[in-house]
């Protein structure tokens, strides 16, 4: 069985993540989302909250899997038994950084295979922070992430 980890916070999952997961899962037999808890992020959302989310908009791929990664990657990797590591690429910029950590995985564990997807052209701007600025400021937000997420997005944003 071909596993592969997708590693993020997530905060929030956008359609751009969900189109990474999906490509994903047509490739390999099971997909781990690893939701990080980054500490040098500050999340709008617990990471429980992240999972929650996550859970709701890909309940409809049955060789995914959700939990929680407090390390690093490549001890994960290794304690689930991963064959490879995926990890979106939107544009030029962000292949330096994405390279740079592929590198150090395979230098920490040769074993362990980066796998740069692309998502669909629509979503190759968007990212999580772009998503929590606009809501923040009452901008629309409905073509970037699912319903759910865009209630929870309203609800987190209307408590503060």
């Amino acid at each position: 069985m071909k596993i592969a980890i997708y590693p993020g916070t997530f905060d929030p999952v956008t359609n751009g993540h969900i189109d990474i997961i999906n490509r994903a899962a047509l490739i390999f037999d099971k997909v781990i989302i690893a939701v990080a808890t980054n500490p040098q992020k500050k999340p709008l959302f617990s990471v429980a909250e992240r999972m929650d989310m996550l859970a709701h908009v890909i309940s409809n791929t049955p060789n995914i899997e959700i939990d929680r990664i407090d390390g690093l990657v490549v001890d994960y990797a290794m304690a689930k038994k991963a064959h490879a590591v995926i990890r979106g690429l939107r544009a030029v910029s962000d292949f330096e950084f994405e390279l740079q950590m592929a590198l150090v995985n395979r230098k920490l564990c040769e074993e362990l295979i980066t796998v740069f997807l692309m998502p669909h052209e629509k979503y190759s701007y968007l990212n999580s922070g772009i998503v929590k600025e606009l809501a923040t400021f009452g901008g629309n937000i409905n073509c970037f992430v699912p319903e759910y997420v865009l209630n929870k997005i309203k609800e987190k944003l209307h408590d503060h």
